[in-house]
């Protein structure tokens, strides 16, 4: 069943990459056979933090504006190979997986089809991936600002959980998650111009 696939698949990720470094593309290479959602819900957990993460942000944040943008062209997943060569940490990756696993087995008992994503899948995939490259160009920003990682990362999770199930009220809570972590980076955008008059006026 796809509930229990997904978050038992990553803890059986966790257990064959406990004592070895992992190219990218090893990870991706499975994920991908589940299309974007999978994948995407594994590059944006990490950042589920009020502490940001800006240099690994600003990598993860181009590969995730990089699937919403095939996403919207209605493309099947694909990254260069000068991402998937990059290698990621042998004790990293296993608790990543691990906690990964335990978070999308809590959301998958909420999953299931429902309002209009199951008649109109691919409208809804090209919605997801516009606020989506916008969220991933947000991750971009190397912000040392509490929750700057966590409200574009939140977001990402929740319209990609839609994603594996065909679920409209989870597509629709993670639009309005979008407009809070627009509304985020306005307040930090007009406190940053507000601190700046204030210093050079």
């Amino acid at each position: 069943m796809l509930k229990r696939t997904l978050s038992s698949q990553l803890a059986r990720l966790a257990a064959r990459f406990v004592d070895r470094p992992v190219r990218l593309g090893e990870l991706t290479d499975v994920l991908q056979l589940r299309g974007y959602n999978a994948l995407l819900l594994f590059l944006a957990f990490p950042f589920v933090t009020p502490i940001p993460l800006p240099g690994v942000s600003t990598a993860f944040g181009l590969v995730i504006a990089l699937l919403g943008i095939r996403m919207v062209l209605g493309q099947r997943p694909w990254l260069p190979e000068r991402v998937t060569s990059h290698v990621l940490p042998a004790r990293f990756l296993p608790k990543l997986l691990l906690a990964a696993s335990r978070g999308f087995g809590r959301l998958e008992k909420l999953l299931k089809p429902r309002l209009l994503y199951p008649e109109f899948p691919a409208v809804f995939q090209r919605a997801s991936g516009v606020i989506i490259v916008i969220c991933g160009l947000l991750l971009l920003l190397p912000l040392p600002v509490p929750f700057s990682n966590a409200f574009p990362a939140f977001t990402i999770i929740l319209l990609a959980a839609a994603g594996l199930e065909r679920d409209g009220a989870v597509f629709i809570a993670g639009c309005v998650q979008f407009i809070f972590c627009l509304c985020f980076f306005a307040a930090l955008c007009f406190g940053g111009c507000e601190v700046w008059q204030r210093l050079f006026n």
